[in-house]
């Protein structure tokens, strides 16, 4: 389904560097009625660049649930709306997943646009096999970190996961632990932004370099296969 023809659209938003974007997204946010954004604040920063004076309504994890239905109503009775995360592709790690699928059972023609996600980048400059790999999302806060590791460190595919620059150590030291140092990691942080890092080394040098740079900024991390 072409976009013009949708009444949802998915639009991938820049990481962090503000030129990101593609023509196609820059025409839907411009033509549509409403931008659902996670954050209208943070929001509010790409739009104003590119002179974009749309109307603006909140939809985040927290709000999801109880603004799904009214959504749904607006959607039906033919107004276009765009789906933006504070950075990257809706529905990757961030709300977007629970709208399409009620739109879907609705009736209502929804759209995704192509443009950047954070693990994508993250995961071919790691230099680990790409041709078959795994997402999981963020690591667990606290109920099955364990069990999480263990699973992932099976995999003989490439694993991506997210994390919080104030957990990253503690995972490190969860990963060396439970390989005993040797597998080889990727961290990627602050990607398209002007501090930039990506470290690939084994599990032991990546948490010795963190210990001393105190991680800052988004975190990606991909551990190589088992084999």
């Amino acid at each position: 389904m072409n976009e013009a023809g949708a009444q949802l659209t998915l639009v991938p938003t820049p990481l962090g560097n503000l030129g990101d974007i593609t023509f196609r997204a820059l025409e839907v946010l411009k033509s549509v009625d409403t931008i659902l954004a996670e954050d209208t604040r943070t929001s509010s920063v790409l739009l104003k660049h590119y002179g974009i004076g749309k109307k603006l309504s909140s939809f985040h994890a927290f709000n999801e649930h109880k603004a799904l239905a009214g959504l749904i109503r607006r959607l039906s009775s033919g107004e276009k709306m765009a789906l933006i995360s504070d950075a990257g592709t809706p529905g990757i790690a961030d709300p977007g997943f629970l709208l399409v699928r009620e739109c879907l059972r609705a009736g209502i023609t929804v759209d995704c646009l192509p443009g950047p996600s954070a693990f994508l980048p993250a995961l071919v400059k790691s230099g680990f096999p790409c041709d078959r790999f795994v997402f999981e999302g963020f690591v667990p806060h606290k109920k099955g970190r364990l069990t999480f590791f263990q699973e992932i460190l099976k995999e003989d595919r490439t694993v991506v996961v997210y994390e919080s620059p104030h957990r990253l150590l503690k995972t490190l030291e969860q990963l060396s632990e439970m390989t005993e140092g040797k597998r080889l990691i990727s961290v990627s942080r602050e990607l398209t932004k002007i501090h930039e890092e990506t470290i690939t080394a084994t599990a032991e040098e990546v948490l010795a370099h963190f210990q001393k740079e105190k991680p800052r900024g988004e975190i990606v991390i991909v551990i190589c296969g088992k084999d």
